[in-house]
């Protein structure tokens, strides 16, 4: 294996790997998906709800199967 170098790609999934860890990241099937559905120069946004947000359940509202989903 030591042959092939350094692992870049495993199942799909990128791998880079540098002094402060390994990182599996997608960007690369990221692009791909964008470039598929005519959307590759779209501009990049960040996420539109605050990231340290806490749900709550909605008590009234309609139950759902989580599986669905």
């Amino acid at each position: 294996m030591s042959l092939m170098g350094e692992l870049q790609f495993f199942l799909g999934l990128q791998i880079k790997q540098g002094p402060e860890g390994t990182i599996v990241h997608q960007a690369k099937y990221t692009r791909d998906i964008l470039k598929k559905f005519d959307m590759g120069d779209s501009k990049p946004m960040t996420t539109p709800m605050s990231t340290n947000t806490v749900l709550d359940a909605d008590e009234d509202g309609e139950a759902v199967d989580q599986k669905e989903f």
